[in-house]
């Protein structure tokens, strides 16, 4: 199996880094879940076109993950709440 290559915005490194320890690793566990299977997430359509959505339970409060994928890699972009997520992907 060849090894995929996880890349994060600073949108995403952001978010993550405002997150408590027990979210995070409900964080790291839905990422290495994409990374196994990028079609997990939704495809979005119109101006996010090419951006997937997986949702995911993080204590308790549903957590939205948008990524990026192609055969090798995969571009993280957002993670948080369902609260301004699709505003501030936009950005």
């Amino acid at each position: 199996m060849t090894e995929i290559l996880i890349q994060q915005t600073n949108g995403f490194l952001r978010a993550y880094k405002k997150l408590r320890n027990n979210q995070k690793l409900a964080v790291d566990r839905a990422i290495a879940d994409i990374a196994h299977n990028p079609t997990l997430g939704e495809a979005k359509k119109g101006d996010l076109s090419g951006v997937y959505i997986y949702k995911f339970n993080c204590i308790n409060q549903l957590f939205l993950l948008a990524y990026e994928y192609d055969p090798i890699s995969r571009l993280l972009l957002l993670v948080g709440t369902h609260e301004n997520f699709y505003r501030d992907l936009k950005r």
